[in-house]
């Protein structure tokens, strides 16, 4: 039991870690990493492969780390409202995934796809919240183009790449066969 929180504990620190380096692979250019979104990759995966609070705390940290060591994503409001964002990826990534006995790739595609809807949703909360605070306005015309839109390219990376890889990890049986 205790070998398995500190493999868990191991690999949520090597996500975080994957976390902070991947977005130098856009450039550090804001519009191409809304469009790839490289920090939901590393919270998606420590959510299914970890779990729920293991895809929680690192998703709300991520952001918030990532600002304060690199200045990027800004903190207030962009980092703030990923925060909520990213832990609720990594939460119902792990949740959903969780839940079903039957591990197979229909249960993986909607963990994700629940996850990134949860998601979405939060992000958008915490945006017109946030912008509330400041006196400022978050149009739905912005909530679809950040959400949805200007994510597209994201999405569908997610959601190649993320079955591959757990395909991949349980045919070398690295993880529990999905």
């Amino acid at each position: 039991m205790h070998n398995k929180h500190l493999f868990k504990l191991t690999l949520s620190a090597v996500f975080l870690g994957m976390g902070l380096v991947l977005p130098f692979l856009t450039g550090q250019i804001e519009q191409i990493g809304n469009m790839l979104l490289p920090m939901h990759l590393p919270v998606l995966f420590c959510g299914l492969l970890c779990g729920a609070g293991y895809g929680n705390i690192v998703g709300f940290v991520l952001p918030l780390l990532r600002s304060l060591i690199f200045g990027m994503p800004v903190l207030y409001p962009n980092a703030v409202a990923m925060a909520f964002e990213l832990g609720t990826y990594g939460l119902v990534v792990g949740l959903l995934y969780g839940l079903f006995q039957k591990k197979n790739i229909g249960t993986l595609y909607l963990s994700l796809i629940g996850a990134m809807i949860a998601g979405r949703a939060v992000w958008g909360i915490a945006q017109v919240i946030l912008l509330g605070i400041s006196d400022k306005s978050f149009p739905l015309s912005a909530f679809m183009a950040g959400a949805f839109t200007n994510a597209v390219p994201g999405i569908i990376l997610q959601l190649v790449l993320i079955p591959a890889v757990m395909l991949a990890l349980q045919k070398f049986r690295l993880v529990n066969k999905p």
